[in-house]
């Protein structure tokens, strides 16, 4: 009798704490996009100050102007491309629209009914919140993480610079860029219950994946390239792969067994 309630006691705490959490997070994403807007300008000013720092220690004295937008415009990019890519998401993904929905599901376990869109959006699960709110700050996190990252590991390169550093600096460049521009997408699409959102973020994983080769492939076939500089590339690169297959590994699951994400992104209830 006593382990009896005593498990009971446990369940009803346990159940506490996830409508608790529950709570929290969806008062956290309800203030994620107003906070978001008003990061913005924030983001733009500091990576502008910080690029400058950094572009200014490998022009030298008297660089040609192309040289400066060659530096210079690889960190407006990067800058700007979580920006945009926010733009464009939410004009392309409206908050009630259903347009985006798969007609091919691929996810397929486990045993599902099919509801209508408002039904699901009227259900206690549906929306970006509990665990589901960490994938999506995660993603956020992971813009100014990967940015961060570049402009520390990744030295700014000029004209004169060789081969194998103007191929090294581009690649990580480009690379950031796109990652960044992608992230933010899935970010959007998360936040506003986009259907197609599992699918996307699976496409993002590997288009990640294949970036880290891509960048070791373009570096790698440059025969010049010094050995420490190989050493700390491949350092930064299986960083990178590991990040990803960890993501994979912890999220993929829940994006095909969580109740909530299979109401939130694909309207549909256990049996």
């Amino acid at each position: 009798m006593v382990e009896m309630v005593s498990k009971r006691h446990r369940l009803q705490f346990i159940a506490r704490a996830s409508r608790s959490f529950d709570r929290k997070t969806r008062v956290l994403v309800s203030r994620l996009r107003p906070a978001l807007e008003s990061a913005i300008p924030w983001w733009i000013a500091a990576w502008l100050v910080l690029s400058a720092w950094k572009v200014s220690g490998a022009l030298g004295e008297g660089p040609s102007g192309s040289d400066v937008a060659y530096t210079v415009l690889p960190y407006l990019l990067i800058a700007l491309a979580p920006v945009v890519a926010l733009r464009l998401a939410e004009s392309a993904f409206c908050d009630r629209s259903t347009a985006w929905t798969p007609r091919t599901r691929l996810a397929r376990i486990g045993r599902w009914r099919e509801v209508a869109v408002e039904t699901a959006r009227e259900h206690r699960l549906f929306g970006p919140v509990g665990f589901l709110a960490s994938l999506t700050i995660g993603m956020l996190l992971n813009v100014v993480l990967r940015s961060g990252e570049f402009l520390l590991a990744v030295p700014a390169i000029g004209t004169a610079a060789p081969g194998w550093a103007q191929a090294l600096f581009l690649s990580m460049a480009f690379e950031t860029m796109a990652m960044n521009f992608l992230y933010m997408v899935c970010f959007v699409m998360a936040l506003r219950a986009v259907p197609a959102f599992p699918r996307m973020l699976v496409a993002t994983w590997i288009v990640d994946l294949a970036f880290q080769l891509r960048t070791a492939t373009i570096v790698g076939s440059h025969e010049a390239l010094p050995p420490d500089v190989a050493i700390a590339l491949t350092g930064v690169l299986q960083g990178n792969v590991q990040k990803v297959c960890i993501s994979i590994f912890i999220w993929l699951p829940y994006l095909l067994l969580s109740k909530r994400v299979n109401l939130t992104y694909r309207h549909r209830l256990a049996r």
